[in-house]
């Protein structure tokens, strides 16, 4: 089933429970995958969808860390919104995922503990690894962890 059509489902049911808030969010996350879809248009792929509600979560995160402290009604919406969105969310690599995924990137690239890759091979490992991370893990992380790896 398709991440669009499991939102609408969920957003059918929370206009059912009477969950305003619940029904809100799903119709914007709903409104910005057919937006993606429209973007590119052809229908978007799991890795696309995925995206799309990583940005979401992201600009809610954005605006809860932006929100002065006084306005305690926009940082609970904002909390909220975002737990509902993770229902949405896979789960992410945590580090030590992501570092296995590193050291098999370096690996394939010919970088060995005899051959360590250094800073300047940054961008050459970033743009093997990164497609095999992308929506399964966050981007600041995986270069964090990669910039501790590096010589």
């Amino acid at each position: 089933m398709k991440k669009e059509d499991y939102v609408r489902m969920c957003m059918i049911d929370a206009m059912k429970a009477h969950d305003q808030e619940t029904k809100d969010t799903l119709s914007l996350l709903l409104s910005a995958l057919k937006n993606a879809e429209i973007d590119k248009q052809r229908e978007l792929t799991e890795d696309e969808e995925n995206a799309v509600v990583y940005k979401e979560i992201r600009q809610t995160q954005e605006t809860l860390d932006m929100c002065p402290e006084d306005r305690t009604d926009i940082i609970e919406q904002c909390k909220r919104r975002i737990e509902i969105l993770k229902k949405f969310a896979p789960e992410l690599m945590d580090e030590t995922q992501i570092r296995a995924v590193i050291e098999e990137v370096m690996l394939s690239l010919g970088f060995t503990s005899d051959n360590p890759a250094t800073k300047k091979s940054k961008g050459i490992i970033m743009k093997e690894l990164m497609p095999k991370v992308k929506g399964k893990a966050d981007g600041k992380l995986v270069s964090s962890i990669l910039d501790g790896i590096l010589v």
